[in-house]
């Protein structure tokens, strides 16, 4: 485990600036005087608070699997992947089978939020819309209850249910005026990422 150099940081936090608004809130220092930093461990980059990562050197690079929130993963060409396990607190509402039996798992797995609490853009879907977003699917008009008015084209965004619980986060399609005109069953929303993924990756999601 060691700190992100100075091109790993900007990665990081360009792929960041796409979802977020004020990304040193990130890192101000907390009340109790520690604060977060960022750290990398088998390609993945972790925000967690200084004071676990000190303690963490003392465990060896293979035997470390995580620790703080994973925010996802630096590729061989040095690009930054956003990981679902950057999102937020996990809390869904009921989900069909064969969803529904383990959906308690969900709520098992909590992280500090960061994309959620820091949205620049936001689409809310419908309750007909959040089953086929949680297995995957792009968000298509006919699911959108409502949207952040000034989204433009090919923007990050934060995707939510009705009742406010983040389900995953994606690219915006269209611009919201453009939106507007699209058919019922035209994509507005490209998926990047949904918290169904905590089911359905369960054993590769944390996987070196």
């Amino acid at each position: 485990m060691r700190p992100l150099t100075e091109p790993e940081t900007k990665v990081v936090f360009d792929k960041l600036a796409n979802y977020a608004t004020d990304l040193k809130t990130l890192i101000t220092p907390l009340d109790d005087g520690d604060r977060y930093v960022f750290r990398l461990n088998h390609s993945r980059v972790y925000y967690v608070r200084l004071s676990i990562a000190n303690m963490a050197t003392s465990i060896s690079r293979d035997a470390l699997l995580s620790l703080g929130t994973c925010l996802g993963k630096l590729t061989k060409t040095g690009k930054f992947r956003l990981h679902i396990t950057a999102r937020t607190t996990i809390h869904l509402p009921p989900l069909p089978t064969p969803l529904a039996f383990r959906s308690n798992q969900l709520t098992k797995k909590n992280t500090v939020p960061i994309l959620a609490e820091h949205a620049r853009h936001k689409v809310w879907v419908k309750e007909n819309g959040a089953q086929p977003f949680l297995y995957g699917s792009n968000v298509v008009k006919a699911h959108v209850g409502r949207w952040s008015e000034d989204c433009p084209e090919h923007s990050g965004c934060v995707v939510y249910s009705m009742a406010d619980v983040p389900l995953g986060f994606g690219v915006t399609a269209r611009s919201t005026a453009e939106a507007r005109r699209l058919d019922p069953t035209g994509i507005v929303v490209f998926r990047q990422a949904d918290c169904g993924e905590y089911l359905r990756d369960e054993d590769t999601l944390f996987a070196g």
